[in-house]
């Protein structure tokens, strides 16, 4: 069976019209939904489902980008590594573009930089055992989705004994940063979608803390257009009634207890940490870090990162308030004008899931 077929009736027209007069009934009053997830953000612009959406609903983007979301200090110590003669580093493409203070990994491979694209830290792996003259580093980037793949590399490098693969870690946590919104009140949140992808590895259930503390829905959400509106209308009825708690819309993929294996991989090789998300500051317990017992694969313990440049985003750029949901993309000045996707001011241009790139991509400005 092709994935089409199996996706095709969660596109389906008849049934994407009659959820939207159901949210349209659901939403009693201004309600603010933010979706945490990149993904959520492309599906929804690009399924054209802004239309359907009634006006006392404002559907706002969070920090569901991975590539967004992490630091231009990280970034800027990154393009630092790249430039010692023994080091490859390997990251994933869209990585090599993101600006950090003028520099970028993209610029650095330019001047002659070792910076290898991958599409999965397995292939660094392999990149290290066929290179034992270099250290090669590995860009660990993204959410709980991303970190049990970069686990098993790390344990299957101890196991054989692989001492030139080294991880520099960046990985964010979802649920911290979600608190970390609500607890600055900076921006009306009424309600959360659930990233889909992240909830498949931690579960519903990570998420039911911060709905009884802070007493908001939380719908775990997938990504078609039934999928989206469907989260909505659960999210704009527990809004309406007064209800909070969770909910699994995306119940084919996420079980209440998330993937208990990929949890066990993940908690055997990294230990929770503070983490600097973009536009964000330094949030507490929201990233991970090697274990002690894994730590010869440590690249930030391995190199001397003293004198890695402070980085800060261009002028004028306002991807941090994106990511807080402050803004709009096209509320931003450079949005559209010199920031495109051809020479982005910002991580938001940059990446296929930062909320700018989506917006120009499917609000009709590429091609313009």
């Amino acid at each position: 069976m092709r994935v089409e077929d199996l996706v095709e009736p969660f596109r389906d027209r008849k049934a994407t019209l009659a959820l939207a007069e159901r949210l349209a009934v659901a939403v009693t009053r201004p309600t603010r939904l933010m979706e945490v997830c990149g993904t959520h953000t492309v599906a929804f612009l690009r399924a054209g489902l802004a239309s359907l959406v009634p006006e006392r609903l404002s559907l706002i983007a969070g920090p569901g980008c991975p590539v967004c979301v992490t630091s231009a200090s990280d970034i800027a110590t990154a393009t630092l590594l790249a430039e010692q003669p023994e080091v490859i580093v390997t990251t994933f493409g869209d990585m090599l573009r993101v600006p950090a203070g003028g520099r970028s990994l993209e610029a650095s491979r330019a001047q002659g930089a070792k910076v290898r694209v991958v599409t999965s830290p397995m292939e660094s792996l392999d990149l290290a055992r066929a290179n034992p003259g270099y250290k090669v580093v590995f860009l660990a980037i993204g959410f709980e989705t991303t970190a049990p793949s970069v686990a098993a590399t790390v344990k299957e490098a101890a196991v054989e004994d692989v001492r030139n693969y080294l991880v520099f870690v960046a990985h964010k946590l979802i649920p911290p940063a979600m608190e970390a919104l609500l607890e600055s009140g900076e921006v009306a949140i009424d309600g959360y979608l659930c990233p889909g992808h992240v909830s498949a590895i931690i579960g519903a259930q990570a998420y039911q803390p911060l709905a009884e503390k802070f007493r908001v829905p939380c719908v775990v959400t997938g990504f078609e257009p039934t999928d989206l509106l469907e989260g909505m209308c659960e999210a704009a009825e527990m809004v309406a009634s007064g209800e909070h708690g969770v909910r699994n819309q995306y119940r084919r993929v996420v079980r209440w207890e998330g993937n208990e294996r990929a949890r066990a991989l993940v908690d055997e090789v990294f230990q929770v940490a503070d983490a600097e998300w973009r536009g964000l500051g330094v949030i507490p317990r929201s990233g991970l870090m090697l274990r002690n017992e894994f730590a010869r694969f440590d690249a930030r313990r391995a190199f001397d990162l003293s004198d890695a440049p402070q980085a800060a985003d261009a002028p004028g750029c306002r991807c941090g308030e994106v990511l807080r949901g402050l803004i709009a993309p096209p509320q931003c000045a450079l949005f559209g004008s010199i920031c495109t996707p051809e020479s982005p001011q910002g991580a938001c241009m940059v990446s296929s899931e930062g909320a700018c790139r989506a917006y120009y991509r499917y609000g009709g400005m590429e091609g313009a």
